[in-house]
């Protein structure tokens, strides 16, 4: 049974009738980029195959009621709330993520007239892989489509300005001061390509990433140390970047230019320097790897992924000992590169490897994650999939 009939048949046998719709929204893979978004940079994020379902039907009572299928297989119910009462807060827990979406929709002055939704989730939570953005990409669409606005009909949304709403509801309403990266991934992202993405133009290009056809796969590894945005030190390196940029009277940190970096980081406090130092040399990072995927020199980016994560572990300082542990590990057993991905302080690295030397490298990663007698990691091969869209 695919998700989307589950979700479907879970919302029947809650609701006594058929759902109108199933909408689902991918997790990503950030594959360099990391921290730029909100400094007005530049993100190389594609879409992963595990995605969030909502069946959705349509009320006219003004109520929002939400339920999810838990990782323990038992059916949770969120509150029912009405869409004129929806405030940050009410409601709390996983709940204001749907919520925060109804919210962000109502204040922009779309007219819900209520939903009841039915949520199935296969994105690892708290992985670093966008488990949160998924499933608000997903209720927005659905949402949009119980009033007409979903992509494809008149008068709908560009999909950047729905990536923006679900922003304002991860922000303000569930409180994680999150950027634009995962949003605009998990709508736009196309199948066998990754999105090269100005964050402060709005500018997107599709570029083919297909690591398979050259003999290499992109292997994920789910440290399992979970991490969240909203109690991480996400927030305080968010607060220095733009403290650093008001400093240096810049809009945001992307202004700062490369040639000019180390005059500019002279002129900072030295609490800030390592910050500014990681954005800017990150947004170099990733207009290099766009520049080898585009030659088609996709072993080239690997020593670009690994200086991306060196500069995460020692300037951004949110790397963990168990995604360095990956990190070394891989490198020290064939992999070409490999980074943290992620808000950081837990979630899940990167490992580009030659598909020769995949077992090897997942044995031994496991191998050192019993040794220091961690939890067993979980991995897969990330492969570029197809970004948000309606399954029935």
């Amino acid at each position: 049974m695919t998700a989307a009939d589950r979700a479907a048949a879970l919302f029947a046998e809650k609701h006594g009738g058929a759902s109108s719709a199933v909408w689902s929204a991918p997790g990503r893979v950030n594959l360099i980029g990391e921290h730029t978004d909100y400094n007005d940079g530049f993100v190389l994020p594609f879409a992963l195959p595990h995605r969030t379902t909502v069946a959705i039907g349509p009320r006219t009572d003004r109520q929002l009621s939400v339920a999810t299928l838990g990782s323990d297989g038992h059916l949770h119910d969120g509150p029912v709330v009405a869409i004129d009462e929806l405030r940050p807060g009410n409601p709390t827990g996983w709940a204001a993520y749907p919520a925060g979406v109804a919210w962000a929709l109502r204040d922009t002055g779309f007219e819900l007239g209520g939903a009841n939704l039915m949520i199935v989730g296969q994105v690892p939570t708290g992985a670093g892989l966008s488990s949160s953005h998924a499933l608000e990409c997903a209720v927005a669409l659905a949402l949009l489509n119980t009033v007409h606005h979903a992509p494809g009909e008149p008068g709908a949304p560009s999909l950047g300005e729905i990536a923006r709403l679900v922003q304002r509801a991860e922000n303000d309403f569930a409180g994680a001061p999150t950027g634009l990266l995962d949003q605009t991934a998990s709508l736009a992202c196309t199948e066998a390509h990754v999105l090269f993405f100005d964050v402060r133009t709005g500018d997107a290009e599709q570029i083919p990433f297909d690591p398979r056809s050259v003999g290499l796969e992109l292997l994920v590894i789910d440290t399992r140390v979970k991490h969240s945005h909203s109690e991480s030190g996400y927030g305080q390196r968010r607060r220095g970047c733009e403290r650093a940029a008001e400093l240096l009277e810049l809009k945001a940190l992307r202004d700062v230019a490369s040639d000019d970096l180390a005059a500019t980081l002279a002129k900072l406090p030295e609490d800030l320097r390592p910050l500014v130092r990681h954005v800017v040399t990150e947004n170099d990072r990733v207009r290099a790897t766009v520049d080898q995927l585009r030659a088609g020199r996709y072993a080239e980016i690997g020593p670009l992924l690994t200086a991306s994560h060196v500069s995460l572990r020692d300037d951004y300082r949110v790397s963990s000992p168990e995604l360095n542990l990956a990190v070394d590990t891989a490198l020290d057993t064939g992999a070409l590169g490999a980074r943290m991905i992620g808000g950081g302080f837990g979630g899940s690295a990167i490992a580009l490897v030659p598909v020769a030397d995949r077992d090897r490298v997942e044995h031994a990663v496991r191998d050192a994650f019993e040794r220091q007698h961690l939890a067993a990691p979980r991995l897969f091969t990330a492969v570029p999939s197809a970004g948000a869209g309606r399954d029935r």
